[in-house]
């Protein structure tokens, strides 16, 4: 089975709980990580050990949380330097990363489905259309008295700011799915929504803007895409736009999934993936 799970949040002893809980169906099941697993080091090596020695293949895409510098964290490394910081532990455990070769996973058929994890950030983007630059948007936020712990935690080392980090990396992205070849069907592993139709679900629309970048938006229309798995927003849904699945596998925090209740915390992809190619 594919499997697909994001924002762990294990810094809370009840998330970490249902990690040591969380087990494969066979021994062949891939699992997804979208993002957003824990701010230290320590929680964030935890977790990837204990999946990687449980499940055939784990592929993770870093989220925000995993990226912050914070006073409790041992490991001070900002930027560029921790994400491959992270990267490495990563490939220490055989975690497929963005770094990494697109990998192809074996469904039940026979037919097989390129997995391919992508790390974006965001760059105010998603913004209101009367807020011209992201200072305006950022501004709006705070007079309504929403703000990202990013502006303080998340460091952007060697880059001036979050924008250009975001545009390098989406340069950076563009060029590895350019060189998927054509045929395959894919599925994109992002912590971030790629388009902005899940932000219609935000409690506080003007957190939108640290959720994502309008300049992903054409990837869900790509030949060959499928499937769209992210994390970020703590509202677990599914919506098909324009044939796509995109689905939202985030757990939360335990006030997030404690009020809603869950019956399953790894989210099947299978049949999903079947029902897409419904409309090839």
């Amino acid at each position: 089975m594919l499997l697909a799970i994001s924002d762990l949040h294990v810094s809370h002893a009840t998330n970490r709980a249902i990690v040591e809980s969380l087990r494969p169906s066979t021994p062949d099941d891939w699992l997804l990580l979208a993002g957003d697993i824990a701010e230290r080091e320590s929680d964030f090596t935890w977790v990837i050990r204990t999946f990687s020695q449980r499940f055939a293949q784990v592929v993770w895409t870093p989220g925000n949380h995993e990226l912050w510098c914070t006073p409790k964290d041992p490991l001070k490394l900002p930027g560029v330097l921790r994400y491959e910081h992270l990267v490495n532990i990563c490939r220490q455990h055989n975690v497929l990363t963005p770094e990494d070769e697109f990998r192809h996973y074996r469904r039940g058929n026979g037919t097989t489905v390129t997995i391919a994890p992508v790390f974006t950030l965001y760059d105010y983007s998603f913004r209101k259309h009367d807020d011209y630059t992201a200072e305006q948007a950022i501004a709006r936020a705070r007079r309504c008295g929403v703000m990202s712990a990013d502006e303080f935690f998340l460091k952007t080392y060697p880059h001036k700011n979050i924008i250009d980090w975001c545009r390098e990396r989406i340069q950076y992205t563009e060029k590895r799915l350019n060189a998927i070849p054509e045929g395959e069907d894919i599925v994109l592993v992002s912590h971030f929504p790629i388009i902005r139709q899940p932000l219609a679900s935000l409690r506080n629309s003007e957190f939108s803007i640290w959720c994502g970048s309008e300049k992903t938006h054409q990837w869900a229309s790509r030949k060959g895409v499928r499937m769209v798995v992210y994390g970020h927003l703590h509202i677990p849904n599914l919506e098909y736009i324009q044939d796509v699945a995109h689905l939202e596998v985030s757990l939360g925090y335990p006030r997030e999934w404690q009020e809603h209740g869950r019956d399953t915390y790894l989210v099947p992809l299978d049949r999903l993936l079947e029902h897409a190619n419904e409309y090839r």
